[in-house]
């Protein structure tokens, strides 16, 4: 049990509280047993909790004589970002008439670059009936566990009667706008993701009347080491059935609007955006039952470290519905919760990003680029309802006085030109104390335009 200092020494614990149990070698590696306890109380360790951690771990070239001998930063490193501790949740035994469907990429040369999203286009049969689908998990090419970085299936929108084969980057200029309105999740892996199991009172519904035909596979593929010449046809299995469950489970999408209005300054090490899922929405759009909310899939851009979603009621946070004080972009999975949470109607979903743009030299906003912000939780529940999207901005109305007050107070540095984007309005915003603070304020207190939506983009009255 030892701790690294901020120059990467290692120094014994005067605490030890790790336990090796076994230790053997093998072809691949070696494998190392130990216990410990989640919550040590040690401040030099590690505390353990439900969301994600990062492990990082080192490569000796030989054996040294002491610890004082080992310096982390000079060392071989690497890093696994995994989720340590999940539910205990006994998985559902699959019905006889299970079904698979294998959704891949056909053989993409993957690019000699570090980062490529990769869209391809698959289709369902003619005539494919409503199933249930009941179980995903990933089909990786072997050799490239280390390449693919994370996939989504995504449903293209039903009220397109057909959308254009396609097999390129998401980003690419050839690619047809049409695949925009391919956006419906059906299934999500992150690289170190077990394969995910529905509840067995539900199951997301496919195929049959008022669903689209097509699908969108998106890999993303990470290649550091800028490989060349290697194929893949990784994606994700899909296990349905024609057994319908009970209920047919809804995605949701909690949290910000896809907005400029919204936006974290540069050099922050900690800015925290709210998305207001509101009562009112809630009062509209669910049952009187309520629904029943069993997984949650969390979603930043690069700049996110830390996303919770709170169940609030009459005023009160009730409890958490999802948290991960260590989120990663780059470990996007949908997680199953320890327990139901029970939505009803007049109950709020509050869900609250902090970003780091320690590393930007300009303002971040909010929109669809890798470099622009996120703030999202997709819950998946039943029954499904017409809510697909339950979220919120900042009044844009109030934007307009904070360049305004910018502005008196820096000698009309920003620019409130009709013509000039919100975007670019930021940019030019100097980015001292009190602008950060003007902003961090309004954020806070502003009035909220809030959307609430059905599936097909249509708000609730």
């Amino acid at each position: 049990d030892a701790w690294s200092d901020a120059k990467g020494q290692l120094h014994m614990d005067s605490q030890q509280d790790y336990q090796l149990l076994g230790a053997r070698k093998a072809p691949e590696g070696l494998y190392l047993l130990f216990r410990r306890a989640f919550s040590t109380c040690d401040p030099k360790d590690y505390l353990i909790e439900d969301g994600t951690v990062h492990l990082i771990y080192g490569i000796l070239e030989k054996p040294v004589p002491s610890l004082q001998a080992i310096n982390i930063s000079a060392m071989q490193r690497g890093l696994q970002r995994v989720q340590l501790l999940k539910p205990n949740i006994t998985i559902p035994e699959l019905p006889r008439d299970t079904q698979t469907m294998e959704i891949t990429a056909p053989g993409v040369v993957i690019p000699s670059q570090e980062t490529t999203y990769w869209c391809y286009m698959a289709e369902l049969p003619e005539g494919f009936l409503k199933h249930h689908i009941i179980k995903y998990e990933a089909v990786i090419t072997a050799g490239n566990e280390a390449l693919v970085h994370h996939m989504e299936v995504f449903q293209c929108a039903a009220e397109f009667d057909s959308f254009p084969h396609y097999s390129g980057p998401c980003d690419s200029k050839m690619k047809p706008e049409r695949l925009n309105y391919c956006r419906h999740v059906l299934a999500a892996w992150a690289m170190g993701a077990q394969a995910f199991y529905y509840p067995e009172e539900a199951g997301l519904a496919f195929g049959g009347p008022g669903s689209s035909r097509y699908l969108r596979l998106e890999v993303h593929y990470h290649n550091p080491l800028v490989i060349k010449g290697r194929r893949d046809s990784s994606g994700i299995r899909l296990y349905y059935t024609a057994s319908l469950r009970p209920y047919d489970a809804g995605i949701m999408e909690l949290g910000l609007v896809y907005t400029p209005v919204m936006a974290i300054p540069p050099g922050e090490d900690s800015f925290i955006l709210r998305g207001y899922c509101t009562d009112k929405c809630t009062q509209l759009a669910l049952p009187a039952a309520g629904i029943r909310i069993f997984a949650s899939q969390l979603h930043t851009h690069l700049a996110g470290r830390q996303v919770v979603t709170v169940l609030a009621r009459g005023g009160r946070e009730q409890q958490v519905v999802n948290a991960d004080g260590h989120y990663s972009p780059h470990f996007q999975e949908i997680r199953m919760l320890k327990e139901v949470v029970a939505v009803f109607p007049g109950d709020e979903l509050i869900t609250t990003c902090t970003y780091n743009t320690e590393d930007r030299s300009r303002a971040t906003v909010g929109g669809f680029g890798i470099m622009e912000e996120m703030c999202v939780n997709y819950v998946h529940y039943y029954p499904q309802t017409q809510l697909e999207l339950c979220k919120s901005a900042m009044d844009p109305g109030y934007l307009h006085r904070y360049f305004n007050l910018v502005n008196r107070f820096n000698d009309e540095e920003v620019c409130m030109c009709p013509e000039v984007s919100i975007p670019q309005q930021f940019y030019s915003v100097p980015w001292n104390s009190f602008n950060r603070d003007v902003l961090r304020s309004l954020y806070g207190f502003a009035p909220i335009s809030m959307h609430c939506n059905k599936s097909s983009a249509v708000r609730f009255p």
